[in-house]
C-alpha cells in the first residue's frame, strides 16, 4: 500500500473531518521532530507513515463496537493505535506506557493535539494500573500473546473486544494457547501487511 493508496482509504472508509485530519498530520509532523531525540518507530517505516502506522491503526476500527467505550491500549509506544483511536473516534483511550521519555512524547502529543477529553497516558507498567472493565483491549506489540493475555485479562469482560495486531506470528502464538481461549478469537488478514494477522478476540477471559 502506498501513501496515496493509505490516504485514500480513510478517505473512503471514515469520515474523516477537516479537524480530524488535521490532527493526523500534526501527529505525524510532532513523531517525525521527536524521532532526532528518541527512537520510536524504524526509521524505514517512518517513509511510510501513512501506510504503516496510520491505517494499519485505522483498520483496527471496523471491529470496533461504535458506541462510546473504555479502551485499553497496551505498550502504546509511539501512540498506535491508541493515539489514533483517540484522533479517529469517540472512545475514551488510555494509552499504557511505561517508558518516561515516551510518556513524555505522548503526553505532549495530547497537549498539542487538544485531545485531552479522549486521551489519557497511563505512564505506569501494566501490573500496577488498577483493574477496571475495558470495552476494547488493544496491543500493536506489546507481549507475545500468552503473557499479553496474563496481564490483561482481568479487565476484559463478556463484551471485550481484543484487537491485537500479531504479524507474521499470528495464527501460531492463537495456536499455543489453550482450546478455551482460542474459540474467543479469529485471525483477520491485515489490510497493510498481506502476510500479518490480526486476532480479533470477544469475551472474557478468566
Amino acid at each position: 500500500m502506498t501513501e496515496d493508496e493509505a490516504k485514500a482509504w480513510l478517505k473512503s472508509n471514515h469520515d474523516v473531518s477537516r479537524e480530524t485530519w488535521e490532527r493526523l498530520e500534526a501527529f505525524i509532523a510532532l513523531l517525525v521532530d521527536e524521532m532526532s531525540r528518541q527512537n520510536l518507530i524504524s526509521k524505514s517505516s517512518a517513509e511510510h507513515m501513512w501506510a504503516r502506522h496510520i491505517v494499519d491503526s485505522a483498520q483496527l476500527f471496523v471491529f470496533a463496537q461504535t458506541e462510546k467505550s473504555f479502551w485499553l491500549d497496551l505498550g502504546t509506544g509511539a501512540g498506535f493505535p491508541g493515539m489514533v483511536a483517540a484522533i479517529m473516534t469517540d472512545h475514551d483511550v488510555h494509552m499504557v506506557e511505561s517508558r518516561n521519555r515516551r510518556v513524555e512524547f505522548l503526553n505532549n502529543v495530547v497537549e498539542k493535539l487538544d485531545i485531552g477529553e479522549k486521551a489519557t497516558v497511563l505512564g505506569s507498567q501494566l501490573e500496577k494500573i488498577a483493574t477496571q472493565p475495558a470495552g476494547i483491549i488493544s496491543a500493536r506489540a506489546f507481549a507475545p500473546l500468552d503473557r499479553l493475555i496474563s496481564l490483561s485479562h482481568r479487565f476484559s469482560t463478556e463484551k471485550t473486544v481484543w484487537l491485537l495486531p500479531k504479524g507474521k506470528n499470528a495464527v501460531r502464538e492463537l495456536k499455543a494457547l489453550p482450546p478455551k481461549q482460542q474459540k474467543l478469537f479469529h485471525v483477520e488478514q491485515s489490510l497493510t501487511d498481506p502476510e500479518a494477522g490480526i486476532l480479533v478476540g470477544k469475551g472474557k477471559i478468566s
